[in-house]
């Protein structure tokens, strides 16, 4: 099925380009009408013409008789209203529709999102949650747009501090390490180490040499090594799965994964006349970087020590992605901070040629996350918040609400669904904001279940499915025609049919929020339409109509809100 949105703009485009090779209508949905085109104002500009002039002239060289009717308005706009045949045929087509409209991709892409991104042996903190929530639902939108998808964890598991952290485990032992790991408690056994290495001349040299035990490549520090690995990423896991995201232990490729590699990114880079010594250290000068004084900026690959910059290992990232897997598409969801870095490292990869230019490589950058108070979000004690107990206290905070709403649900009904809405409500309220602004984590606004929160979009979902519920028999969809008497039944037509542009704009622009202001606008629609229509009341075939406007509402809530990664629960 064509989108709405695509079928106008494609023969809008085709009229405006009998007047100006190339001309853009520029359509875009309107108050004053369902959309408008409004390029004729510089096609005119371009033609030396007067602007309503050229949009009469467009407007008399189209057919839209079956689709829409056309007015010219203001200097030149071209109101677009779609006719009630049209929006009964759409909609009937989207009753038999399971992906309501959204066509799988031609052609599709192996696509490599880099996200989440903790380190071994460290807890998974708030300063985690944005790459993970943002990352997994731009994984979830892929994938059903049709595309590959290879999820890439770029987990902290090498280098100079892993010498400290296995000789504590040794300290320890191993099973007391990994009952440590094991109940989560990463950062007791974090701080353990640190504290130890920081008081005691031998434990530092112990680590200095388990470091170069490791390097090196001994078989028992590898084994040490692994357990500490193995016990983070089943730990991780635990966390992933609270949250209800796609992560799994394969999806992680951590730095350990690149080391080999190293050395050639520095010998093809030598090769490529691309490396140059500055201070000892050996760097990649990327053009168009400069410092403050003009000065060209440098890349550090290799540090003066020979140790090997992060750089180094996201060059050879970028090159194991384009070369040994073949991506399309390499995605970053990593916070704005890393800017400049990504940047200069996406540059260095253009010009040793191992980025090409067909393929898509972009920093999906994000701002902070707030407390209330709209300050750097810190625990009551100062500390950086565990993600874990985010979700535990968003849990606690459902459980308590619905407590006061269902008291009639066992225990665990009422802990399942609280689950639901507390991944909701986390989920929903990053995920509606730009991706680039900070936003303020409030648990009491989030968890609402009135206001722009993933819970209410839930509820919307629920209180629609409840109608159906009411039926003695399941409706049989089959020829629906939408006489759309009401403008409130009209109103609801125009935004289900408009689920397709939504998702293409929230996947191209790699902005979920789009969806998100979709789904909201949407259930504040159903809203409007429920108070001002009734549905079961109503005689036929207004009330097959009016059920299968609730139908379309439910499915086009219930698909929006999954490629968000966000449960639609049929009760709430």
């Amino acid at each position: 099925m064509t989108s709405t949105y695509d079928l106008l703009d494609a023969r809008l485009a085709a009229a405006f380009g009998r007047l100006g090779p190339g001309a853009d209508p520029v359509l875009r949905a309107s108050e004053r009408a369902d959309y408008q085109a409004n390029g004729a104002m510089a096609l005119a500009k371009a033609l030396g013409r007067p602007p309503r002039e050229v949009a009469a002239e467009v407007v008399a060289g189209l057919d839209l008789a079956d689709v829409a009717t056309l007015e010219v308005a203001g200097p030149g706009f071209i109101n677009v209203t779609l006719t009630t045949g049209y929006l009964s045929r759409a909609l009937g087509t989207l009753l038999g529709d399971a992906r309501l409209g959204v066509e799988p991709a031609a052609p599709a892409h192996r696509v490599v999102i880099d996200y989440s991104s903790a380190n071994v042996a460290k807890e998974m903190h708030v300063g985690h949650l944005r790459s993970t929530v943002i990352g997994d639902a731009l994984a979830r939108m892929y994938r059903f747009a049709g595309h590959e998808v290879i999820a890439r964890n770029h987990v902290g598991d090498w280098g100079t501090p892993f010498g400290m952290l296995i000789e504590h485990l040794v300290d320890l032992g191993e099973a007391g390490a990994i009952t440590t790991l094991g109940i989560g408690d990463l950062n007791a056994f974090y701080r353990g180490a640190r504290e130890k290495f920081e008081v005691d001349e031998a434990f530092k040299e112990r680590s200095r040499l388990r470091v170069v035990a490791l390097q090196g490549g001994d078989p028992e520090t590898l084994r040490l090594w692994r357990v500490l690995v193995d016990q983070s990423v089943r730990y991780f896991g635990e966390v992933y799965a609270k949250l209800d995201v796609t992560l799994s232990p394969e999806d992680v490729v951590g730095e350990s994964y690149y080391n080999p590699m190293l050395e050639g990114v520095v010998a093809d880079l030598a090769a490529a006349g691309l490396l140059v010594e500055s201070d000892g250290a050996q760097c990649v000068f990327p053009r168009g970087f400069a410092n403050r004084d003009g000065e060209p900026l440098p890349l550090i690959v290799r540090k003066s020590d020979e140790g090997f910059g992060y750089a180094a290992t996201d060059l050879a990232a970028v090159r194991d992605r384009v070369g040994a897997l073949h991506a399309d598409e390499l995605l970053y969801v990593v916070g704005t901070p890393q800017s400049q870095h990504f940047a200069m490292v996406f540059e260095a990869a253009r010009e040793a040629g191992w980025l090409p230019e067909g393929v898509r490589c972009e920093h999906v950058n994000f701002g902070h996350v707030l407390g209330p108070d709209r300050k750097m979000f810190k625990s009551r004690a100062g500390a950086t918040v565990r993600l874990v107990d985010l979700v535990d206290e968003a849990i606690a905070r459902a459980v308590a609400s619905l407590e006061e709403r269902r008291g009639e649900m066992s225990g665990e009904e009422r802990l399942h669904l609280a689950t639901q809405i507390a991944r909701a409500a986390i989920k929903y309220a990053d995920l509606s904001t730009d991706r680039t602004h900070d936003y303020a984590f409030d648990l009491d606004r989030m968890v609402a279940f009135e206001g722009d929160t993933g819970p209410y979009l839930q509820y919307a979902h629920a209180r629609v499915r409840s109608i159906f519920r009411r039926l003695e028999a399941p409706v049989e969809w089959g020829d629906v025609a939408f006489a759309l008497a009401s403008p409130a039944e009209r109103h609801l037509a125009t935004g289900l049919l408009a689920l397709p542009e939504a998702f293409s704009s929230a996947l191209v622009t790699l902005q979920p929020h789009r969806l998100c202001t979709y789904l909201f606008d949407l259930a504040q629609r159903f809203t409007a339409f429920y108070d001002a229509c009734p549905v079961l009341s109503a005689a036929e075939p207004t009330r097959t109509e009016r059920l299968a406007l609730c139908e379309l509402t439910a499915r086009t809530l219930r698909l929006g809100l999954s490629v968000l990664g966000i449960e639609a629960p049929e009760r709430m």
